[in-house]
Formats: structure tokens, sequence, C-alpha cells
């Protein structure tokens, strides 16, 4: 039985985490390869079962993983599967999971294509900074923390005219509190946690992730910081009709110390099992009793 890791071609040398996934296989004596998604050379009706992990690139060209998610899922066994991929990968997800009772930041959705005024919108959010992001991203990629005085509203404006013709934006508070304490995430195998990790950005900086230099470390939730998370987790469950192989919540703290969601990650999450070898192993014997069903 041959398993597929999916990866990217260009993976930076830093990620080193899923080297507890790999032990956790090679343990239990199952064979795998790391395929690259796009490399039209792969036979992946080969394989047993996919399990996407480091496709880290796959947002730049969404059309064209999107296709392969298809085919691979038409060829074997995918995990997370198609349908949970594809709500993923754009973050209205986020819109149906508030009306599902996660809590969220206030936030404005810029539909593309149309024309927005950044200052009339930021006053409607009452806050003294704004956050953009593109609802196709990852890696911080096109975000931008603006002030509301007159050059904060400029380079925003600026922003949003720019990227706005292509994709859908949001526009939220920015939430100071991710410049000290960082962002924290839960992680899950089977639909239960497994660990927590808080991720925190060098000084003066927003972004959470090591490519920005930023460091992480094991977490523990609150039992109301817990609950959510697993409140989130159950609400997408919910949504999409199926069971979760694997999943990451990532929330920031709001001024009043109550968290809101930002993602939930289900596509190629990083596990952080640098901080949890045990999640790698979960993960591993979830998977093949999966395929054993």
């Amino acid at each position: 039985m041959l398993l597929a890791l999916a990866t990217r071609s260009d993976l930076p040398d830093w990620e080193v985490d899923d080297r507890h996934l790999h032990a956790a296989l090679a343990a239990r004596g199952v064979p795998f390869e790391r395929p690259v998604w796009d490399d039209p050379a792969v036979d992946w009706s080969k394989f047993a079962a996919v399990l996407i992990r480091t496709t880290w690139d796959y947002q730049d060209k969404l059309s064209a993983f999107l296709t392969w998610v298809d085919r691979v899922a038409a060829a074997t066994r995918l995990a997370n599967p198609a349908s949970v991929v594809r709500w993923n990968t754009h973050k209205h997800y986020l819109r149906e999971l508030q009306q599902h009772g996660v809590p969220l930041a206030p936030t404005h959705w810029l539909d593309r294509g149309s024309r927005v005024d950044v200052a009339a919108r930021l006053a409607e959010l009452r806050c003294d900074e704004g956050f953009l992001k593109p609802c196709v991203g990852a890696t911080a990629r096109e975000t931008l923390r603006f002030g509301s005085d007159a050059v904060g509203i400029a380079a925003a404006q600026a922003h949003v005219d720019r990227l706005l013709p292509a994709e859908d934006l949001m526009l939220q508070p920015f939430l100071r509190a991710v410049t000290e304490r960082g962002e924290w995430s839960a992680i899950f195998v089977d639909g239960r946690v497994t660990h927590c990790v808080r991720k925190v950005p060098v000084p003066g900086d927003y972004r959470v992730q090591d490519d920005f230099g930023a460091h992480d470390e094991p977490y523990e939730p609150t039992p109301a910081e817990r609950d959510a998370a697993e409140r989130a987790m159950q609400a997408a469950t919910g949504l999409l009709g199926t069971d979760l192989l694997y999943g990451r919540t990532d929330w920031l703290w709001q001024d009043d110390g109550s968290c809101v969601l930002t993602e939930l990650e289900l596509v190629e999450p990083s596990l952080f099992f640098r901080h949890g070898a045990h999640a790698a192993a979960a993960l591993a014997d979830a998977w093949l009793a999966r395929m054993s069903r």
C-alpha cells in the first residue's frame, strides 16, 4: 500500500515538521512518497491514498490546484476530500461559520470588481487601524495594516484599487494584541484537539509565519478558548457533512481578551508536530484506519 504526501517543488529548508509524520508512517511499515502536486509526470492512481501536506504555493495557482484536487480525488482517496478543499480555499467560508455562531472580527467583505471607499468603510468599523487581506491567500500575501490618517487611508485605497478588480478582499479592524501576544492555534486530528501552539511575530511585525522570523511555542488555551476551537471545528463538520481527518483553527485576541477566528485551515496547514509529535502518530493512525473502512 503506497501512500503519497503531496508537497511543492521548492519547499523551504526550514520545513521539518512533517518528519515526525514520516517517522510515524515508517514505524508502521507503510511506504510513502512525497510527489509534487503540479508535476505532470506523477501518476496519482498508483497511490492507495493522497494526503495534502505542504502544497504551500497553491494560492498562486488556485485554478490549477482545484483541477488537480478533482483529478486526484477521481483516481484515489484524497484527504481532506475535494469538496472540503474547494470550500476552504476561499475565505467566504468564514462568513458561513459566523452564521453558525463562530466569533469573527467585524468584517467588511469587499467583492471583486466593486468600487470601495476605504475611509467610509473603516469609519463604519469604528477603529483607529484597519487590516486588509485577500480572500484567497496564505503567508500574509498582500495583507496591509494601515492607520486612519490621510497617509494610511491613501495607502489602503491604493491597495484596494490595485487588487479588487481581480480578487475578493476582507477589511477588518487591526487587532493590536497580535503584535505582543501573537496568534494561537488548535490542531485537530479526527475531530479532536491534539495540541495547541502560539505564534509570536518579531517585534513591530504582525506576521506570525516562520517566513518572517516569527517563533512558536506550545500553548495551553483557557477552557473558554478550547471550547471555542472545538465549536468552530464542529460547525465546519456540520456545514460540510463529513468527518475531517485533520485541521487547524487560528485565533487572535481582541482588546477585551476574547478570541476571534481568523482561519480554519483544512487544506495544507502546518500541524506543528515539533510541539506535539504524538499528533503525527495520531494522524498516521487515523489516516490508516480510514483506508481500512
